[in-house]
């Protein structure tokens, strides 16, 4: 809308009128019709040619901005179906510690073998009258085996029970050696009930309990690992199966109960 300069080559004041064309310009003269924007002109050829490339120039920001709002989508899509993948690899890794974690838990037994551990000045056992074994100062252990009960359980209770720091030392200093450093006894005794428990009729019910033939069996693998952690002549027991009566003075008193 603004005026061209008088030194534009376009430049003409009475350029077009409706009684014919325009006349020549000064530089040469054009001899042809001329399309009038206000004070300037365009010869028709040139606004033609302008026209043309106004169009073009037009379609082609028009496909540029299509193009750009299509590659914007695309990235827009593209990330959000990155993170819609991470969130779901995720969910997956989750679920599958999840699953993983019931599945040891499951898997790992509800109970393990016990031992409750005391401190004695003596112990014995007896069968129907009779002393079948006795001890002076030492440990006494009541083993109780449960139905899932393995090898490991017994290798974890026989460390503890042989290192059980529940004796002074030499200078007095008490919970510092355990009776291999002591040079004392142990005496152990089968005991199924320790897994015993209590029915709605106050019953007793044994059934966590290892059955007697099994745990007969690892009883006595349990004894053979604390001979040869130890000496075979410090390691006694009582009798598997049998009634037995057990007698023991226990000093302190002091009692751990250990679980595998």
């Amino acid at each position: 809308s603004g005026e061209l300069p008088t030194s534009h080559p376009n430049y003409h004041k009475d350029a077009y009128t409706e009684q014919g064309p325009a006349p020549s310009f000064a530089s040469g003269g054009w001899g042809m019709p001329s399309v009038v924007a206000e004070d300037w002109v365009l010869p028709l050829p040139q606004a033609a040619q302008h026209e043309d490339r106004c169009a073009h120039n037009t379609e082609i920001i028009r496909g540029r901005t299509i193009e750009a709002i299509i590659q914007s989508e695309y990235r827009h899509n593209t990330q959000r179906g990155r993170a819609q993948s991470s969130e779901s690899k995720g969910v997956l890794r989750f679920a599958i510690a999840l699953l993983i974690l019931l599945v040891t838990i499951a898997a790992r037994p509800t109970r393990a073998m016990k031992l409750v551990i005391q401190r004695v000045k003596s112990a014995s056992v007896a069968v129907e009258g009779k002393i079948v074994s006795s001890i002076g100062p030492g440990l006494m252990a009541l083993v109780g085996l449960h139905g899932d009960d393995r090898e490991e359980d017994l290798q974890f209770c026989c460390k503890r029970l042989l290192a059980a720091k529940l004796f002074e030392n030499d200078n007095g200093v008490a919970w510092r050696h355990g009776v291999k450093q002591r040079g004392l006894e142990v005496l152990c005794v089968s005991q199924f009930t320790l897994y015993g428990t209590l029915t709605k009729k106050n019953q007793p019910d044994y059934k966590l309990s290892m059955k007697s033939v099994p745990a007969e069996e690892m009883y006595n693998r349990f004894l053979q690992m604390l001979r040869s952690n130890y000496e075979e002549g410090k390691v006694l027991d009582g009798r598997f199966g049998a009634m037995m009566d057990v007698s023991l003075v226990n000093d302190g008193p002091v009692t751990i109960v250990v679980e595998s």
